[in-house]
Formats: structure tokens, C-alpha cells, sequence
């Protein structure tokens, strides 16, 4: 007992110590990191926040390697990244493959060196009710939004380990915390994405390797065209995200080893409100925010495409 009351004293001292610094850093953000020469690969750095973030990267000095199934969204981004001055390596991959993450990653290693950022960005989105979706859509879905996360973390984390230096960063959604209808699919998968990323984070730090990172991004709807049309009841409280801003927030997030971010704060309270009340008070709340009817103006999406080089 005598043991219990002192593992109790000393586990209450640290809450109050995670407590204290947490909030700390929520008025005074600590120090952003250099990631000058670092190697950085960004999947889904055809488009929307997954170019954005690579044109931030190339800005700060690191030596960016884009991955994309879209040969000419890659090839804009390149451009985009020159014209800034910026390192950067195009491989057109398709992370659904497994087998086309490790070759690809293993021609990365050896053509550019160790990934020590891992931006996990690549994503799709159908927008369509359970029962309207195809089967090879529901697998295409989880391919890309969640197992391609974890052949990627996979095939980079080793040599993270190995040196104790590295960041995983993982693209949820607020979808993962909070689902939507027609969005069974994609809620499910990111889901996913942030139980993966929470569970990784747990084994790093237990595992001691204090030098390896790990960052869960939970941003709602961007101006982007994954979700091109749809909109909430009132933008002035769930707006639809600038793609410059949420890129700048993502960027502080990662630059300052954040474990969680979530764009914007209101999805914090969303959550913490969906975990204590009841299920049907919750309907209520999406009703009020008609976000029942948030996919009834989908007008298009971000597939993945089967064909490597085509526009989107």
C-alpha cells in the first residue's frame, strides 16, 4: 500500500506538470525546431495541403521528396518549389501498393538518403451513404486514407529509430473524431488514422526513443477540391479552412513537435462535447449545424487516380 500511495503522489505531481507546461505552451508556443537539410517526404504533394506544406518545407531548407500518383500536380509543385528556391525529388508512387512504397522508399534511401520527416498526406474522399458505395471503393478508401500511413511509417520508421531523430506526421481529419453521414468511409478510415497515430505516439515514448516524434492533424473542411461544394449552416462558426492558413498552422504544429492539432479549436470543443452527451443530444448538435446535410452539395471530391499520368 505504502508503494501504491507513492506511485499515486508521483503520477499526480506529473499530471500537474503535463497540466501546467501544457498550457503554458498554449499561450507561449516553444521554440520551432530546424529542419534546414532535413529530407522530407510529403505524400499527396500534387495538390491542395500537401503541395502547400512542401512549398513551406523547401522555404525553411529541407530537402523535400513529393510523392504523388499525379504526375502533373507533382510537376507543379516542382515548379512551385524551384521558383523558391528549394531542393526537391518527384517520384510518382501509389501508396495503395505496399510493394510500390517499399521500392519506391528503398530508391528514395539510396537516391536521397534517410527520410527524417514523414508527412502522411494522401487522401480521398467519396461521399457517398454506406450503401452507395462499391466495395472496391470502401478498399480504395482505407488503402489510401489509413494503410498507406502505415506501409509508409513502416518502410521510414527504422532508420528514425535507429538514430533517435525523426517525425512522423499524420493527416486525420475531424471526421476522426466526430463522423459525418456520407462520410462512413472516409469517417471510418480516419478513425483510423487517429487511433494509429495516437497508439504510435504511446510507443515511441514507452520505448524511450525521445527523438522521434509524432503529429496527428485533425483539420475540418479545406478549400480544397477533396470537398469542393459543401459547406456547414454557419460558416462564421465552422468555416471552410484557407489552404494557406491551415498549411501555416500544420507547419507551427509540426515545427514545435506538437503531438495533436486540431483546426480549427472548435473541433477540441466538438469532441470533448460528443464524449459526454448523449447520443441523441449529439443529433441535435448536428442538426443545428445542418452538417447532416454538410455532403448534399458534394460536387466532385479528390479521387485517387488508376492512371499515374492524368490532370485531376
Amino acid at each position: 500500500m505504502v508503494a501504491l500511495f507513492f506511485e499515486f503522489l508521483l503520477t499526480f505531481k506529473n499530471l500537474i506538470t503535463a497540466f501546467v507546461l501544457s498550457w503554458i505552451h498554449f499561450f507561449i508556443p516553444p521554440i520551432s525546431k530546424c529542419v534546414r537539410e532535413e529530407i522530407v517526404l510529403i505524400t499527396g504533394a500534387g495538390h491542395g495541403l500537401g503541395q502547400g506544406m512542401s512549398v513551406e518545407f523547401a522555404k525553411h531548407g529541407a530537402v523535400t521528396v513529393l510523392w504523388d500518383i499525379n504526375a502533373v500536380g507533382l510537376a507543379d509543385t516542382v515548379r512551385k518549389i524551384e521558383a523558391v528556391g528549394g531542393k526537391c525529388y518527384p517520384y510518382v508512387c501509389d501508396v495503395r501498393d505496399r510493394r510500390q512504397v517499399k521500392k519506391v522508399g528503398d530508391k528514395v534511401g539510396t537516391e536521397v538518403g534517410h527520410v527524417t520527416i514523414l508527412v502522411n498526406n494522401a487522401g480521398i474522399v467519396n461521399g457517398k451513404k454506406l450503401l452507395e458505395l462499391e466495395d472496391e471503393e470502401i478498399e480504395d478508401t482505407f488503402s489510401v486514407n489509413l494503410l498507406a500511413q502505415i506501409w509508409t511509417t513502416k518502410q521510414f520508421l527504422p532508420s528514425m529509430l535507429e538514430n533517435n531523430h525523426g517525425h512522423i506526421v499524420n493527416m486525420g481529419s475531424s471526421c476522426g473524431h466526430i463522423g459525418l453521414t456520407h462520410l462512413v468511409d472516409y469517417s471510418a478510415s480516419k478513425f483510423g488514422v487517429t487511433g494509429f497515430t495516437q497508439t504510435l505516439n504511446y510507443e515511441l515514448h514507452f520505448s524511450g526513443h525521445d527523438g522521434v516524434h509524432t503529429t496527428l492533424v485533425s483539420p475540418s473542411y479545406t478549400k480544397t477540391t477533396m470537398f469542393k461544394g459543401c459547406q456547414m449552416a454557419y460558416p462564421s462558426i465552422l468555416p471552410a479552412l484557407e489552404v494557406e492558413a491551415t498549411v501555416q498552422r500544420i507547419m507551427q504544429a509540426i515545427l514545435t513537435n506538437q503531438n495533436e492539432v486540431c483546426i480549427p479549436r472548435m473541433v477540441y470543443f466538438m469532441t470533448a462535447l460528443k464524449h459526454m452527451l448523449p447520443v441523441s443530444a449529439m443529433h441535435e448538435i448536428i442538426r443545428f449545424f445542418r452538417a447532416d446535410k454538410f455532403m448534399t452539395t458534394f460536387a466532385g471530391g479528390q479521387r485517387y487516380y488508376n492512371t499515374l499520368n492524368t490532370e485531376e
